[in-house]
């Protein structure tokens, strides 16, 4: 059966609860948060791999799903962050390339059995529109709402520091005057990488566009 968007919702929550509390020998001591989100990545695949036929991502192809155009992100819930290659300052206002799905672990070591455990404490789909910097639209939308033109909405970008000289700035302005952007949720820092924040998204999901709780759907 060929995996759609729908079913890799539906199966990351199924996922979720599945992987939740088992216990697991090789995450042992293991504080890395990069080796304990690729072991994570790596048994949702293996989970997919048994129920569809799908392309995995790859390096080249950039990321985790490149057929769907969804990327993986797993996080732990101390600090709820990923990095994200940087493609244009144009992303912190209308979003990534891709949705992303965002599994927010905490992480418990038993010094008796040797083990840890795993519980996915949250489960959220960001549509990519939803993907921008919240701040930034949420300034942007007002500026816009305030009858604002070319030059307020030149300024603000300047104010945020976004990467961009001045005749970028005045472009990113007219698409934005031309296509005002949606209303992001995540919060993203400026560096050679996106620092993508996903506290917005946890608190938001479920009751917010394009911000879907999977566990509360699979519960539900």
């Amino acid at each position: 059966m060929d995996l759609t968007a729908e079913q890799l919702k539906w199966e990351a929550g199924t996922f979720a609860l599945r992987i939740s509390g088992s216990p697991i020998e090789e995450l042992y001591g293991i504080t890395d948060g990069k080796a304990i989100g690729t072991f994570v990545e790596q048994r949702f695949h293996q989970h997919l791999r048994e129920r569809y036929v799908y392309s995995p991502g790859s390096a080249a192809r950039g990321h985790d799903f490149p057929d769907l155009g969804v990327d993986v992100k797993t996080t732990s819930v101390r600090q709820p962050q990923s990095s994200s290659p940087y493609q244009s300052a144009g992303e912190k206002v209308y979003g990534l390339a891709t949705d992303l799905l965002i599994f927010v672990y905490e992480k418990q070591d038993d010094p008796q059995a040797e083990k840890a455990t795993l519980r996915i404490v949250h489960a959220v789909y960001v549509a990519r529109a939803r993907t921008a910097d919240y701040q930034t639209t949420f300034g942007i939308n007002e500026i816009i709402r305030r009858d604002g033109n070319r030059d307020d909405i030149v300024a603000f970008l300047e104010e945020r520091n976004l990467p961009l000289d001045e005749t970028g700035r005045q472009q990113l302005a007219d698409r934005i005057l031309r296509d005002p952007p949606p209303q992001g949720y995540l919060t993203i820092s400026n560096a050679l990488q996106w620092r993508l924040q996903f506290g917005r998204v946890i608190q938001v999901a479920g009751a917010a566009p394009g911000v879907e709780d999977l566990l509360a759907q699979r519960n539900g």
